[in-house]
């Protein structure tokens, strides 16, 4: 099944769902993962695809688990169709809990942090405690509480005995204004029959085909369906222009090494920079340090 997050409204409430098993696999890879992180790290990337999906065009949103728990801080950021993110511990591991990952454990006590980036407005930042270090029921918490928006919020990532993640995804239902009570409670009845979602997904359930039992017995529109993808911003040019932008002291400390190694959390991804490129950069900021001078005391 290719990766694909689905949007439809169904009698006053948006239905979004999602399977993402070929991108949180990557991802685990990539970062080389425990059982557990796998699991963290997919719920979470999961949760940011499908709040990036309510926001506009190049808006932006970051997902910060930061608990007491072995995983350390979890981290996901999804923009459009795309979303990177990473684990603090990436090898970290507890004992099943009742016969699944302990996720909760494994993240702990502390808060969920949500940082949206807006068009043409300052980032807006909300907070509260985590409920239970699940991410599903911490999101669903945190929209409610923060956002005085009441959503439901459904995430799984399911990893076979040899650490590979065979199935990822989740859904999103979220009253919009007006929405009749018959519906919302026809809604939790259908949600509270309905399996969990990486069974779902492991039997061939399409994300559209998880909207439809979700939303049995309402009027279910299919709005549109998009790929989405692991994928992350960084580069060697943007890296290197980074770096451009350090004070003079700390360039004159990286002139000093032979090679200067950059690393990006959210890929797991060295890059590597030679003397010559960051002396020259240190002395395109002494140019500019000279230029600045010069135009102040001609203003003088």
């Amino acid at each position: 099944m290719e990766d694909v997050l689905v949007k439809a409204t169904a009698d006053g409430v948006r239905i979004y769902a999602l399977c993402t098993t070929k991108l949180v696999r990557e991802a685990a890879k990539k970062h080389g993962c425990s059982h557990l992180a796998s699991a963290a790290l997919g719920r979470a990337m999961n949760g940011a695809l499908l709040l990036a999906a309510t926001m506009k065009d190049n808006e932006r949103i970051t997902l910060r688990l930061k608990g007491d728990g072995p995983l350390g801080e979890v981290v996901a950021d999804a923009e459009g169709n795309s979303v990177r993110g990473y684990v603090e511990n990436p090898d970290a591991f507890l004992p099943l809990k009742d016969g699944k990952l302990n996720v909760g454990g494994g993240i702990g006590a502390g808060n969920i942090i949500v940082t949206r980036y807006l068009q043409n407005a300052e980032p807006f930042t909300g907070y509260c405690e985590l409920q239970d270090g699940e991410i599903a029921s911490d999101l669903t918490k945190y929209l409610y509480v923060s956002e005085q928006t009441p959503t439901s919020v459904a995430l799984g990532v399911l990893v076979d005995k040899e650490g590979e993640v065979t199935a990822s995804g989740g859904f999103f239902i979220q009253a919009m204004p007006g929405c009749a009570d018959e519906v919302l409670e026809k809604l939790e009845n259908n949600v509270n029959l309905m399996p969990y979602v990486t069974q779902l997904l492991e039997i061939g359930y399409t994300p559209e085909k998880m909207i439809q039992i979700i939303g049995r017995g309402l009027d279910v529109d299919i709005k549109e369906s998009e790929p989405v993808q692991f994928k992350c911003r960084c580069s060697r040019e943007r890296i290197l222009a980074a770096l451009g932008g350090l004070d003079k002291k700390s360039l004159e400390e990286l002139s000093q090494d032979k090679v200067t190694e950059a690393h990006c959390e959210f890929c797991n991804s060295t890059y590597e920079f030679t003397q010559e490129e960051i002396t020259k950069l240190l002395e395109e900021k002494k140019h500019q340090e000279l230029l600045n001078a010069a135009t102040a005391h001609v203003a003088d």
